[in-house]
C-alpha cells in the first residue's frame, strides 16, 4: 500500500493467491463505494501450488511479486504492504456450545459475555485437538458467535438482561502454523509485508452476500481450482464454514484425460468452451483436432455430477442436514456449462435458485481503468480487499507470561484471547471455588457451596487490568494464576433440622431435649464437621439414660424406672411426649395413663376411702398401705382386674422371644432373643464394624428393596442390604 494508514482514498492491495494464478487487485473506499484502480493476474508456471496449498514458495513468491511490479507500472507507486486471504482446503471449524451459570439471579454484564465465550473457545480447542491427528499446531484464529441463549431462550444480545444461566453456540476457526508462514515467506520473498489475512470464505461472502441477506438461509460456495469452499448464513449470522477438495482442476483433467492433451492446454478447452464455436487444439502426439463446446461439455458431465452431489452433501450437513433455500456460485470453477444445474438438482432446489454471483456483485464497485472483468472469477479478490475495512486480521506478537506467542489480529484482541492462545487454562484466569460438601439428611442430598477465591492478577506492560483490556502488537502481558476459596464447612449443629427438640415428660415434670444426630451409624453432637459423603439421620429418641444425663441427676441404684407405664432401664428409647417415672416404689402400672400414673407417683401414701370405679381398683393395688372402704364393689372389679392383668402376662410370656430369619446381603441370619425386632438389632448377629467408616463413604441400608431406616421393623423373610456407598 502506499500509506500505512486505514483512511478513505487510501490504496489496498488485496491479493488472491490461487491453485492456478494470482490475483492483484488496487482500490480504495469512499463511502460505501469501492473504487478499483487497476487489476492484474499472473498464472503459475508450474504446479507451485496444489489444492489451495503452497508448495513451492520460492515461485509463489515471485509470481506474487510480478503481479505486484505490474500493478505498480499501472498506477504509478510503490506498493508496501499486502491484503491476503487462506484457502479453505486448510481451514478447519469447530462448532462448540457453552454455558456459564450463576449462583443465583445476576444482572449479565461484558465479563460475563466474555467469560462464556472463551468457555466457547476453549471447548472448542479441546474438541479440535481431540481430533486433530495431523501431527501439525494450529492457531485459533477467531470465531463467529452464532446465537446468544438467555434461561435456554434464543436472545441477539445478553448485556444487562437478569439470568440463572447463559449460553453460547459459536463457530471457532483454525489455521496451521505452517500454512500461515508459507503465506507470509512467499510475500517476504515479493517484498511485501501483510497488512491484513482473512479467510478465502469471508472474503468471497463478504463480497457476494451482502448484510442483509444473511438473514436468509443461503449457501455460498467459491469454486475455485483446487477447492471448493462454503459459507453458510442464517437470521443474520455465517453460521458454518465448509471445503470439499474437489473444484475446476478435477473438470480441467477430465478434459485433458478425454482429449488426450497435457493440463493447460485443457485449461484452455475448458475456458474457450464458455463461447460459442469450434476448439482448436492439439493432442500430446502433435495431432491437431477440432471439437464442438458441447463434446467438452459432455467430458466433463461425470466430474461435474460428482463434485456437486459432494457439494451438495456438504451443504446439508453444515446446514443442520437439510437444503438451503438458495446457492450463490463464485469463482471460475463454477462457471463451466451445467454446473449450477446439477447443484441445483442435487439440493432439491429449483434451478433458478443457484446462480452465478458475477455482475450485480460489482454495482458499488467503481471500475477506473478500460477492461475491467466483472464475473465470479474476481469476486473473492475485491473481496478480500473488501475485508481490510472491516477488520484488521493479521498475525502480532507478544510476550504472555516471557513466553513469545503469536496471535491472528481480529481487530479486537484482548487478555483473555493472549491468555486461551498460550494455553494458560481457563480455571486459571476466574475465581475459583473451595470444594463443594455433599451428604445427606435423612436421605436426602444435600450441598454446601465453598467459597469464592480471588481473581487472576493481570499485568498488562506494568499495570493492573481486566482480561478484557485490549492488546496490541509487543505487549507484554504477566497473569498470576486465580486461587481457590476455602472449602465448604458446617457442623451438625448449624442444619436447620438439627434445631428441633424432643419433649418427654419426667415425673411430671415436662423437658426439652435437643435431638442427637447419627453420622454413618455413630452419634455425634451438634459440634462434629460434617464430612463429604456422611449419612446425617436426625434421631428423634433419647435413651433414659442420656434423659438422666441430660438433666445431671444421680439416681440411686434401687430406684424403679418406668417408661409409659412399663418397667424399664437406662437403655429404654423414649420418643416424643413420653412418660418417664423413676421412684423407689414399685408401681404396677402397665395399663394406666401417663396422667395416672404421674398421680400415682405423686400420691404416695395418701389413702383413698373409697372405691367407686375400675381405675379405683388399679390405684388399691399400685399403692401401698393403702385403706379403701368396702362400698360393694371392690372384690367384682379388683377380681376383674387381677385376672385381665394376669391374662396380659400370660400373653407377653407366650408371646417373648419369637424367631425370625432374614436375608442379609443374600445371606440367611437367625434372630431369636426378642418379642419384636428393629432394623439394627441385625448389626448384634452379623459382623460389619460401624465404626469403621471408609473415607468419603456412607452407609447405605436396604430393606425389601426400599431405603430404610434402623428404627424400622424388620419380620421374617425379610430381605436386607448392609453396604459402605
Amino acid at each position: 500500500m502506499a500509506e500505512k494508514r486505514k483512511n478513505p482514498g487510501q490504496l489496498v492491495f488485496g491479493l488472491d493467491i490461487g491453485t492456478r494464478s494470482v490475483v492483484g487487485t488496487v482500490g480504495y473506499r469512499t463511502d460505501e463505494t469501492f473504487h478499483v484502480v487497476a487489476q492484474c493476474e499472473r498464472k503459475h508456471d508450474t504446479r507451485s501450488m496444489l489444492d489451495g496449498q503452497i508448495h513451492d514458495i520460492d515461485r509463489v513468491g515471485q509470481t506474487i511479486r510480478e503481479v505486484r511490479e505490474d500493478l505498480e507500472k499501472i498506477i504509478g507507486k510503490r506498493l508496501y504492504e499486502v491484503c491476503i486471504a487462506a484457502a479453505g482446503r486448510v481451514l478447519r471449524t469447530i462448532n462448540s456450545a457453552a454455558t456459564l451459570s450463576f449462583p443465583e439471579e445476576t444482572t449479565v454484564d461484558a465479563e460475563h459475555i466474555y467469560t462464556l465465550e472463551m468457555l466457547g473457545v476453549e471447548k472448542a480447542y479441546e474438541d479440535f485437538q481431540a481430533v486433530n491427528n495431523t501431527g501439525l499446531k494450529f492457531y485459533c484464529v477467531g470465531y463467529t458467535v452464532v446465537r446468544y441463549y438467555l434461561n435456554g431462550y434464543a436472545m441477539t444480545m445478553l448485556d444487562k438482561h437478569k439470568a440463572m444461566n447463559i449460553s453460547v453456540d459459536l463457530i471457532a476457526t483454525f489455521l496451521p502454523d505452517d500454512v500461515v508462514d508459507g503465506l507470509y515467506k512467499a510475500v517476504e520473498i515479493a517484498d511485501l509485508e501483510v497488512a491484513n489475512l482473512t479467510l478465502e470464505p469471508i472474503a468471497a461472502m463478504t463480497a457476494a452476500v451482502p448484510n442483509q441477506y444473511r438473514m436468509l438461509n443461503i449457501a455460498l460456495v467459491d469454486v475455485g481450482a483446487g477447492t471448493s469452499d462454503i459459507s453458510i448464513t442464517r437470521d443474520g449470522s455465517i453460521i458454518a464454514y465448509g471445503m470439499i477438495p474437489k473444484a475446476g482442476d478435477e473438470l480441467t483433467e477430465a478434459i485433458a484425460g478425454g482429449l488426450l492433451i497435457e493440463f493447460n492446454e485443457a485449461e484452455r478447452v475448458k475456458l474457450e468452451a464458455s463461447k460459442k464455436g469450434q476448439i482448436k487444439f492439439t493432442d500430446i502426439m502433435g495431432i491437431e483436432h477440432k471439437v464442438e463446446p458441447a463434446q467438452v461439455h459432455a467430458l466433463a458431465e461425470g466430474v461435474i455430477a460428482e463434485i456437486t452431489k459432494d457439494i451438495s452433501d456438504k451443504i446439508k450437513e453444515l446446514n443442520g442436514d437439510k437444503s438451503v433455500s438458495a446457492v450463490f456460485v463464485v469463482g471460475g470453477g463454477g462457471k463451466i456449462h451445467g454446473f449450477t444445474e446439477a447443484l441445483a438438482k442435487e439440493m432439491g432446489i429449483l434451478p433458478e435458485r443457484v446462480a452465478l454471483r458475477g455482475e450485480e456483485v460489482f454495482k458499488d464497485i467503481d471500475y477506473q481503468y478500460n477492461g475491467a472483468v466483472t464475473d465470479s472469477t474476481y469476486v473473492t479478490p475485491v473481496g478480500i480487499c473488501l475485508n481490510f475495512y472491516e477488520q484488521k486480521n493479521n498475525f502480532i506478537f507478544v510476550t504472555f507470561n516471557e513466553m513469545r506467542i503469536k496471535l491472528y489480529d481480529n481487530g479486537h484482541l484482548t487478555v483473555a484471547d493472549a491468555a486461551v492462545q498460550a494455553g494458560f487454562p481457563n480455571d486459571g484466569l476466574f475465581p475459583k471455588r473451595g470444594p463443594e460438601l455433599n451428604f445427606t439428611v435423612g436421605g436426602k442430598p444435600h450441598m454446601v457451596r465453598g467459597e469464592v477465591g480471588e481473581g487472576a492478577k493481570i499485568m498488562l506492560n506494568g499495570r493492573e487490568v481486566s482480561l478484557t483490556s485490549s492488546i496490541v502488537a509487543g505487549d507484554r502481558i504477566t497473569v498470576s494464576e486465580s486461587t481457590e476459596g476455602t472449602a465448604a464447612a458446617m457442623t451438625l449443629g448449624a442444619l436447620p433440622e438439627f434445631g428441633s427438640t424432643i419433649s418427654v415428660i419426667v415425673n411430671d415434670r415436662k423437658i426439652e431435649l435437643p435431638k442427637f444426630a447419627e453420622v454413618n451409624g455413630s452419634l455425634q453432637s451438634e459440634f462434629y464437621d460434617i464430612k463429604e459423603g456422611d449419612d446425617i439421620r436426625m434421631l428423634n429418641y433419647y435413651t433414659v439414660g442420656q434423659i438422666i444425663e441430660f438433666m445431671d441427676v444421680i439416681l440411686n441404684p434401687e430406684m424403679n424406672i418406668y417408661v409409659n407405664n412399663k418397667k424399664a432401664d437406662t437403655d429404654t428409647q423414649c420418643y416424643d411426649n413420653f412418660s418417664v417415672i423413676w421412684t423407689m416404689e414399685e408401681l404396677s402400672l402397665s395399663d394406666v395413663s401417663d396422667e395416672e400414673a404421674a398421680n400415682a407417683k405423686a400420691s404416695g401414701n395418701r389413702k383413698i376411702k373409697k372405691i367407686e370405679s375400675y381405675e379405683d381398683a388399679v390405684e388399691a393395688e399400685s399403692i401401698e398401705n393403702s385403706e379403701y372402704a368396702d362400698d360393694g364393689r371392690l372384690d367384682e372389679e379388683y377380681v376383674r382386674y387381677k385376672e385381665e392383668k394376669e391374662e396380659a402376662r400370660r400373653r407377653e410370656e407366650e408371646a417373648s422371644h419369637v424367631s425370625i430369619t432374614v436375608f442379609v446381603n443374600e445371606d440367611p441370619v437367625t434372630l431369636d432373643n426378642k418379642t419384636s425386632y428393629v432394623f439394627t438389632d441385625i448389626f448384634d448377629h452379623i459382623d460389619f464394624d460401624l465404626n469403621n467408616r471408609p473415607p468419603g463413604k456412607g452407609i447405605v441400608t436396604i430393606l425389601n428393596g426400599h431405603k430404610a431406616i434402623f428404627s424400622e421393623e424388620i419380620k421374617d423373610g425379610d430381605r436386607l442390604e448392609i453396604r459402605w456407598e
